[in-house]
Formats: C-alpha cells, structure tokens, sequence
C-alpha cells in the first residue's frame, strides 16, 4: 500500500513479495480485494525457488499500475524459467526476456500466463496464486498397464526358468 501511495498517475511499481500474501485471509486478503476492485494489479509473476541467496521459498512479483485501461490481472507462472547453479537458481538472459516479452504483451501463453478478469479474480475469493489461474504442464510419463503387465509377466517366467537351471546346477554341484 505504501508503494502504491507514492505511485505516479502514470507509474509502475514492482514488487518482490513472498507467495504467502497472494492467499492468506485476514489483512491481506482486505489488502487485495482493494487492490483488484480498485484495477491496481497489473501482473503477478511467480519466480523460481532458490533464487534469492538466503531464502529457499520461491518468491513472487507484484506490477501495480493507477492507469489500467483493462480490468483484468496477467499471471506469469515463471517457476521453471531458471538455470540452477549449484544450490541455487538463476534467471538467464532468455528466461527474463521471455517473462518481459509475455508482460508487454499481456497475453495468454498455454502452461505461461492467462490473463485473468478482475470479476473472475474475485470469485476465488480474492486468491491471487498463479497456480489458481494458470495451467500446469502434465509432465508426467503415460504408461500403458497392459503392456506393463505383459512384460512383468515375461520377466515372472524368465524369473522361474532361470531359478530351475540355478536350482540345477547346485544339485549337480552338491551330487558331484
């Protein structure tokens, strides 16, 4: 709030902010919905983990603006634009370029940013998460079970055939 109070007419304010402020009730939450009813959220940018020296929680970016011409909020789910370098995360020169372009554009990119309307917003309640409003990529393998089967069911019968020809030997060993 007291960014926004010394804002310029014409101004921008980014803020660096933890998650935690884009959900909680209470304060917060009042803090928000003035936010949003009154158009000031321009863009909320989800950063990577790991990116600030002493702080392992991802960290989030806050664009306020007092001459928006739309009343509607743009998500950036920039959470996996990084490099990691040993313990810790950096943004390279492509990766910021890719979040600046998509906030200058204020467009939709799929599993990147939505924009979002301001109503849309306050029907979840105020929740400002990236993740409440941006898709994420379904990144996981897809395994088909009957052929997982089939081939456990090959690997049982090697298993079998292999403990007969070991249980073989070793009698022939031990009748020698």
């Amino acid at each position: 709030m007291h960014s926004l109070s010394w804002l310029a007419t014409s101004g921008t304010a980014a803020i660096v902010c933890f998650p935690g402020v884009l959900y909680r009730s209470g304060a917060e939450k009042k803090i928000r919905q003035y936010l949003i009813d009154n158009n000031f959220i321009d863009c909320i940018i989800q950063l990577p983990d790991n990116l600030f020296f002493g702080t392992s929680i991802a960290t989030c970016i806050m664009v306020l603006k007092k001459s928006k011409t739309e009343n509607a909020t743009l998500f950036i789910d920039a959470s996996k634009e990084c490099v990691k370098i040993t313990n810790n995360n950096k943004l390279t020169p492509n990766n910021i370029k890719k979040i600046v372009d998509t906030y200058a554009r204020h467009d939709a990119v799929q599993y990147f940013s939505q924009l979002i309307p301001n109503s849309k917003i306050a029907e979840q309640d105020y929740n400002l998460s990236v993740s409440t409003y941006v898709e994420q990529e379904n990144t996981r393998e897809i395994v088909d079970i009957v052929e997982l089967n089939a081939e456990i069911e090959q690997i049982v019968v090697r298993e079998v055939k292999l403990r007969r020809e070991i249980d073989a030997i070793i009698a022939e060993i031990k009748g020698a």
